[in-house]
């Protein structure tokens, strides 16, 4: 356990009593009538579609722990789905925002960073690494981070955990799928405008609709921003537009063809010293001007887009054939003048850095699932092979250098490109061959099992040396749980999983470096009263990795895979209706994350950047009667002590933040108010070892938006 654990902090304490009073006052909630809900977003006639956008709070059936879709109730991991409805109440600007109220997720945690979408998941760095969408992979690859906004979104799937058996290759953290809005069989348009922090300027539309005989649906979302951030100078500038056109010959047939195109112009990040901390207190703190602003240098632009379909067809009643397929690419230019850490005692020191690079990923998912009866209980057999290439093609530029003196810091000088030190093309190749089943037995067990076989191969094309380098792995992965559904809403679960990163690179005998392998321990509770849209949940988890790189002793400037670390914890979650007009969700995570063996001096450390709790509770109340249509909803959040780095030299310090939401909506308008960060507290998401750093968290965000339904 980590040596700040919850005993030895008595504002912790403080805490978890709260959140354990929430819980408790949950289940007495729970034991209310039964409330009925109806849908806010249904696709096609299936309500309990794992695609669609749930019932208020919950969500009844997911792919996430089994690509077919079963209830939820039936997955043996811990799921958290964010539904259509949470995303409208929270109206979140970024996925990471959306992310901020589910168990064991440190969102934002590189704070004022727009590159990409980044959060920790049970204590692993998995933003980059763990985004899918609709099922197949959108991971970035190098500087390209094939960003979705929020509005073209049904819902997000997060699975925690190892997904070795469903994607191959991730951290042991767990994955994210974000569900692409549809089209749907009914003829609707909502139009809306929004105006906030920055001066930033939004116009959104949303709008479809079907043939006579439904066989036919269509769907056009788009948005256009203009705006910034906290940071002066830093552009928030997006255009964006997606399609659906679902075809659905028969009952038994139905194609889905998806695509959007996307223009962002958004900010990097921007690591700078503490006074105090990173440099002589005597120096006095670098001033707000310098703090709140970038270089003109600096810039990230982007320019994507991707097309596909995901086609299903039920030969029979027993036996179904299903394709996801998809092609995305995305063109990056990105220059960054960025701080790394104090050149002297009274000088930072700054390097211009350029990525211009072009990325695309071209990824296929075919399966065949069979329905039957085994010795009386209902079985489902899924098998499927995977298929994904990656390449990114570009160059990357490293300068000499630049030193602003802490005394009088000023970005007033010219920077200009550096000279490529990268000139590359990397391809890999993922291929992957699984099995899945799931059985249900009368007796209210229900138990899913599967096994995978992954290949990754990659070659790099260096211009710079006129070289090509080749790696190959390959990774065998497994998964088995059960849940026990005792038919009084408990059901507890329990399951094995096992998951896989890939290495590039060699040791000092020129042996490429094995997979870093992950496996975990899982088990939990869920209670789901009978007739309510309510669901209360925990979890207990420890993970391990092995073959982590650490330092090799006979020859410091090389690596062996002799490292080991091990997350362990435990999540509480509560989601849905209380009453007939309140909602809530609530989340609280303990994570002990120790570094168990390395040849780095730090083995027995906190893992760096893990907050020891995180814990989150939102209320959304509905008034009815003469005010009916006003929504009041708030949130609070609270983020753990972490450390900077492995060492434990520098302690990052723990924060709360208030977020609150005001709707009124009447005939077909509703106009609302979104306030994030609303006391503006001032905090560091993260930090370095000392000389290097922190990175400033969001400040407050204010959006007034008008929406109208046509």
């Amino acid at each position: 356990m980590s040596q700040y654990s919850l005993p030895a902090r008595p504002r912790v304490s403080k805490l978890v009593l709260f959140l354990g009073t929430t819980l408790l006052s949950s289940a007495a909630l729970a034991q209310e009538t039964p409330i009925e809900l109806q849908p806010i977003v249904v696709t096609g006639s299936d309500e309990v579609s794992p695609v669609s956008g749930g019932t208020g709070y919950t969500a009844e059936a997911t792919t996430a722990g089994f690509k077919g879709g079963v209830p939820l109730t039936e997955v043996p991991r811990a799921v958290t789905v964010i539904t259509a409805q949470e995303i409208a109440d929270r109206a979140p600007v970024q996925i990471e925002d959306a992310l901020a109220y589910t168990p064991g997720v440190n969102a934002s945690n590189w704070g004022v960073d727009d590159r990409f979408d980044q959060f920790m998941i049970r204590g692993f760095d998995t933003g980059t690494t763990g985004i899918y969408r609709d099922g197949l992979i959108q991971k970035s690859i190098n500087f390209s981070g094939f960003k979705t906004d929020p509005f073209m979104v049904e819902r997000i799937d997060v699975l925690r955990g190892p997904t070795g058996v469903m994607y191959g290759p991730g951290d042991a953290g767990g994955m994210v799928n974000i569900i692409s809005k549809r089209p749907r069989f009914e003829k609707f348009a909502e139009g809306q405008l929004q105006y906030g922090s920055h001066g930033t300027a939004q116009a959104g539309l949303d709008l479809g609709d079907s043939n006579a005989a439904g066989t036919l649906a269509w769907r056009l979302t788009g948005l256009t921003r203009s705006g910034g951030n906290a940071v002066e100078g830093a552009a928030d500038d997006r255009l964006l537009g997606a399609f659906g056109l679902t075809w659905a010959p028969t009952d038994r047939t139905e194609v889905t063809f998806l695509g959007h195109y996307q223009e962002d112009e958004l900010a990097p990040n921007m690591f700078l010293p503490v006074a105090g901390e990173d440099y002589d207190a005597s120096l006095g703190a670098l001033p707000e001007s310098f703090v709140n602003s970038q270089h003109g240098f600096n810039q990230f632009d982007t320019q994507g887009w991707s097309i596909g379909y995901q086609a299903k067809h039920e030969v029979n009643s027993q036996l179904t054939l299903r394709q996801n397929l998809r092609y995305s690419e995305q063109d990056t230019t990105y220059r960054h003048l960025y701080y790394s850490g104090m050149a002297s005692a009274t000088e930072m020191q700054f390097y211009d850095f350029t990525v211009f690079e072009t990325a695309s990923a071209f990824a296929v998912d075919t399966q065949v699932e069979y329905r039957g009866t085994l010795g009386g209980a209902e079985n489902t057999l899924l098998a499927g092979l995977d298929y994904t290439r990656q390449i990114v093609d570009g160059t990357q530029g490293f300068g000499s250098g630049y030193l602003i003196d802490v005394s009088n810091p000023n970005y007033t000088f010219g920077v200009s490109d550096p000279g490529n030190y990268v000139d590359r093309k990397t391809t890999e190749d993922q291929t992957g061959l699984y099995v899945q089943n799931h059985t249900r037995f009368q007796n209210g067990i229900a138990v899913t099992a599967g096994l995978r076989k992954s290949w990754i191969s990659s070659e790099t094309e260096d211009r710079l040396s006129s070289s090509t380098s080749e790696q190959k792995d390959d990774a065998l992965t497994a998964s088995v749980g059960a849940t026990w559904d005792l038919g009084n809403g408990l059901v507890p679960y329990a399951s094995y999983a096992e998951g896989f990163t890939t290495n590039i690179g060699s040791s000092f005998s020129g042996a490429a470096f094995k997979p870093t392998e992950s496996d975990q321990l899982e088990v939990g509770l869920r209670y789901q009263p009978a007739g309510r849209n309510l669901m209360l949940s925990a979890a207990l988890f420890d993970v391990t990795k092995t073959n982590v790189l650490t330092t090799d002793p006979s020859n410091p400037g090389f690596q062996v895979q002799t490292g080991e670390v091990r997350h362990k914890g435990l999540e509480l979650e509560a989601r849905g209706q209380l009453t007939a007009q309140l909602a809530a969700i609530f989340s609280y995570s303990y994570i002990d994350a120790e570094i168990t063996q390395s040849n780095d001096g730090d083995a027995g450390n906190d893992a760096a950047k893990v907050p020891d709790h995180l814990a989150a509770l939102w209320l959304d109340y509905s008034f009815d009667g003469r005010l009916e249509g006003l929504k009041l909803g708030g949130g609070l959040r609270y983020v753990g002590e972490s450390w900077g780095d492995n060492a434990n030299s520098r302690k990052v310090e723990d924060y709360f933040l208030a977020d609150v939401s005001v709707s009124y909506a009447w005939d077909d308008y509703r106009v609302s108010l979104g306030v994030t960060n609303l006391f503006d507290k001032a905090y560091d998401a993260t930090c370095e070892t000392v000389s290097y750093g922190c990175i400033s968290g969001e400040g407050r965000e204010v959006t007034l938006a008008l929406s109208r339904k046509f």
